[in-house]
C-alpha cells in the first residue's frame, strides 16, 4: 500500500490503508466512510503509542513498533494492529519503504554425536586436565633478534634450503634448555609411580587437522639444525592433515610445542599431553613499546605460556627453564653453540 502524508496538528504524518479488518476487529468510530480503519505509521524516531503488553509482544516477534500502522486514538496500537501486521508478512519495513534491520531469535537446537577421533581427542584431553595438576609459567621474550637472524636465513638459503619460521628456534631453545633439567623432558606415569627420562627428545608439534587436534612427532630433534628441523616440522605435520601420517609418527613424544601462529594470542594456557610433563606455547609475535637501557623502542616481542605437570616439575623449575629459553632466545647466536 502506498502511504500519503497528511496534516496533524501541524505535524505531517503517514496515514495507510490496512488491509479489511476481519470479523469483528476494530471500532466503527476509527472506520472511514469506505467502511476501512485507518491506521497512522509512527514518525522516524518518535517513540509508538503502544501498551506494555503489546510491545512485549512485538519484542517476541521481532517486529519494531515504528513500522506497525496504529488504529487507536493518536495512532496507538493495539493487539489487533500487530496481528494485522505479521499477517502481512512484514518484520521492519518503514513507510518509504526502505528496509530496517532486524533480529528473529533463533530457536531449536542441534545435536551432534562425538565419535571416531574427535572423542578421542575430547577423552585424551579430560584425561589429562583431570590426572594432571597443571601449573602454568607466561613470560614475555625479545623476539626481535631471532627475527633479524631468521630473515638473514631465509634470503641467505640455498635452493634445497626450506624457508625458516620461528619454530625450529623455539625448538632448537628447548633442546638446549633441557641440557639442564632433563627431567622436565619425561613421562609420568601416576599408577604405577615411575618417573621415565629420555635421553632424546621427540619433539611433539601440536596441529590442527581436518580431523582434530593431533601432535606429529619430530624424532630426535637435539640432532638437528634449523633447516632440518623445518623440513621434518612440515613433513610431520602436513602428514597429520592429509591423513597419511604413521601411528609412529603420532606417537612418542616427549615434551610439546603448541603454537596458534599468527593466531597465537597475548596468552593461553596449553594442556599437557599426557603422559609428558611439559608443554611450550608461544604467542604471536608483535610490535610493542619497551624500555630498553633506559629508552623507549620498539621490539618484537612474544609471550610464552608454558604448563607443567605440578607432580614432578616445581614451580621454581619451571620458571628456571622458562627463563633459559628467553635467555637462548634473546641472543640467538648461543642456540647452536656446543
Amino acid at each position: 500500500r502506498s502511504p500519503s502524508p497528511v496534516k496533524d496538528g501541524g505535524r505531517s504524518k503517514s496515514v495507510a490503508s490496512a488491509p479489511p479488518p476481519r470479523a469483528g476487529e476494530g471500532d466503527p468510530a476509527k472506520r472511514g466512510g469506505g467502511g476501512e480503519v485507518t491506521r497512522t505509521l509512527s514518525a522516524r524516531g518518535e517513540r509508538p503509542l503502544a501498551s506494555p503488553a503489546v510491545r512485549q509482544r512485538a519484542r517476541d516477534l521481532g517486529v519494531e513498533l515504528q513500522f506497525v500502522p496504529g488504529s487507536g486514538p493518536a495512532g496507538r496500537i493495539e493487539h489487533g494492529d500487530l496481528d494485522a501486521y505479521v499477517a502481512s508478512g512484514s518484520r521492519g519495513s518503514s513507510a518509504s519503504g526502505s528496509s530496517a534491520s532486524t533480529y528473529a531469535r533463533a530457536e531449536g537446537t542441534t545435536e551432534t554425536r562425538i565419535i571416531g577421533l574427535r572423542r578421542k581427542i575430547a577423552e585424551k584431553m579430560a584425561e589429562s586436565v583431570r590426572r594432571i595438576p597443571h601449573i602454568t609459567y607466561v613470560e614475555e621474550i625479545d623476539m626481535t633478534a631471532v627475527e633479524e637472524l631468521r630473515a638473514h636465513l631465509n634470503t641467505t638459503r640455498t635452493k634445497d634450503q626450506p624457508k625458516l619460521n620461528v619454530l625450529p628456534f623455539i625448538a632448537r631453545a628447548i633442546v638446549v634448555a633441557l641440557r639442564d633439567q632433563p627431567t622436565i623432558n619425561s613421562h609420568y606415569d601416576d599408577e604405577g609411580g615411575v618417573l621415565t627420562t629420555h635421553n632424546a627428545v621427540h619433539l611433539g608439534i601440536a596441529a590442527q587437522t581436518p580431523n582434530g587436534l593431533m601432535v606429529p612427532v619430530v624424532r630426535h630433534a637435539e640432532a638437528r639444525d634449523p633447516y632440518d628441523t623445518a623440513l621434518e616440522i612440515a613433513r610431520v605435520s602436513g602428514a597429520a592433515k592429509d591423513g597419511s601420517a604413521k601411528r609412529d609418527e603420532l606417537s612418542g613424544s616427549t615434551i610439546t610445542i603448541t603454537s596458534l601462529g599468527t593466531l597465537g594470542g597475548v596468552v593461553h594456557t596449553p594442556i599437557i599431553n599426557h603422559p609428558e610433563v611439559a608443554i611450550v606455547g608461544p604467542n604471536k609475535i608483535a610490535e610493542r613499546v619497551v624500555v630498553k637501557d633506559g629508552q623507549m623502542v620498539v621490539r618484537k616481542m612474544m609471550n610464552l605460556s608454558s604448563s607443567f605437570d605440578h607432580r614432578i616439575v616445581d614451580g621454581h623449575d619451571a620458571a628456571v627453564f622458562v627463563q633459559r629459553i628467553k635467555g637462548l632466545l634473546e641472543h640467538p647466536a648461543t642456540l647452536w653453540m656446543g
